[in-house]
């Protein structure tokens, strides 16, 4: 139905995917979680989540790979998204419950047949960017898998400024916005998963401090932006980092309203439109198996919903 001013941001927001409708259930209305967890359970049957599951190749893999595609020779726009990392990735922002017969189906297929192209390392034993194994470490611990070696892996990764940056290997020792986001997302999930550990709560810590002496998208040493893509919110994001999906971990870290995280609340409470949305910003160019919005400065039900959820979360 088209969208009208008599039409409120959450009706239009639950006429959407069920990955969106439960998010939007359990995290701006009173429904009850009854009603929550059968809107979830619809993930692994209907709309996006279950397009993707049923991509899965007979080996396990989404489009034969475990970062790039495994017809992938470079030369394409962008780059491409339909591998198993980042399919993993996307189920998992969707919501797919992992106690599901789906999931539990899928997953075992990927542990004994995904191969990063890296070296050949198993699929959750990770390689050797901390990029990537943060985004491995993620999805591991949020579907049951224990990730405990790349998870003592990228602790001891951490640079002297708090952060994590996958040049490091090739002699960088400052950190990396988007290193540091994947990482944080990555303990963050172990944490949650296993309870953790000192050490890990510690990496933690200094993960976010990085963050926040910038602002979250600041340079330290000039105070100026550091990329001016920092404050588009796209989606799906993928390894990128932007100001949004910075403050939606934050959110979801129980942290407490940081002063030095203000100037990125109000750039996200300026980008609402007058109607009451956010629009999507920018598109990350690369091959997808399909759409989940409707183009670049189009209404984004994803930014909607995340810009929402992180606006309650400040104002308490």
């Amino acid at each position: 139905m088209a969208y009208s001013a008599a039409v409120s941001v959450i009706d239009w927001l639950l006429e959407s995917d069920p990955a969106i409708r439960w998010q939007v259930l359990r995290d701006l209305t009173d429904a009850s979680p009854e009603e929550v967890a059968a809107e979830r359970a619809r993930v692994e049957r209907e709309g996006w989540g279950a397009r993707l599951l049923a991509l899965q190749g007979a080996d396990g893999l989404w489009d034969g790979g475990a970062c790039f595609p495994a017809s992938y020779a470079g030369g394409e726009p962008g780059q491409p998204w339909t591998a198993t990392m980042h399919t993993l990735q996307t189920l998992q922002i969707f919501g797919l419950d992992p106690a599901s017969e789906a999931a539990r189906r899928a997953i075992p297929l990927v542990a004994e047949h995904g191969r990063w192209e890296h070296d050949g390392q198993r699929y959750f034993d990770g390689e050797v960017e901390p990029c990537i194994n943060g985004r491995t470490i993620e999805t591991g611990a949020y579907f049951g898998v224990d990730v405990t070696s790349v998870v003592a892996r990228v602790v001891g990764e951490r640079l002297a400024d708090g952060g994590w940056n996958c040049e490091a290997e090739y002699g960088s020792v400052r950190s990396s916005f988007h290193t540091t986001i994947n990482v944080l997302d990555g303990l963050l999930a172990f944490e949650r998963a296993t309870g953790g550990s000192a050490a890990v709560g510690e990496a933690r810590r200094g993960g976010e401090e990085y963050l926040l002496e910038r602002g979250l998208f600041r340079r330290r040493s000039t105070g100026e932006v550091a990329d001016a893509a920092y404050l588009d919110f796209a989606f799906p994001y993928y390894w990128h980092h932007d100001v949004l999906r910075a403050l939606d971990y934050f959110r979801r870290s129980g942290a407490g309203r940081d002063p030095r995280m203000a100037e990125a609340v109000e750039i996200v409470r300026s980008k609402r439109q007058p109607d009451g949305r956010w629009l999507l910003d920018r598109v990350h160019p690369g091959r997808v198996h399909f759409a989940v919005e409707d183009g670049e400065g189009r209404p984004s039900r994803w930014n909607t919903l995340r810009a929402l959820r992180v606006l309650d979360w400040w104002q308490g």
